[in-house]
């Protein structure tokens, strides 16, 4: 099974509890946070069974990222689980 990519529109200020719910999930692999121009602000990896204080660091930049931006794209690379359905 592959990764599949969702890509979330979202206001700086939202960005934060945005990020914060995806890793909760628990199934993301990777978070990206893109800027208006869909430039690459951050990137980074999630691993399966991260704690919170591994998290900590990550939290305090996404949430300086947002204090500076208005807008911004969060792409959210996901494994496929087999009832997921793929478009073609």
């Amino acid at each position: 099974m592959g990764n599949k990519t969702e890509k979330i529109k979202i206001k700086g200020e939202e960005l934060l509890a945005k990020v914060k719910s995806i890793v909760k999930e628990g199934n993301a692999r990777k978070i990206t946070i893109l800027n208006k121009g869909e430039k690459e602000i951050m990137s980074f990896p999630i691993t399966i069974g991260v704690v919170g204080v591994v998290l900590a660091p990550i939290f305090a930049a996404v949430g300086a990222v947002a204090a500076l931006v208005t807008e911004c794209t969060i792409l959210v690379e996901r494994k496929e689980t087999k009832g997921d359905v793929i478009d073609l």
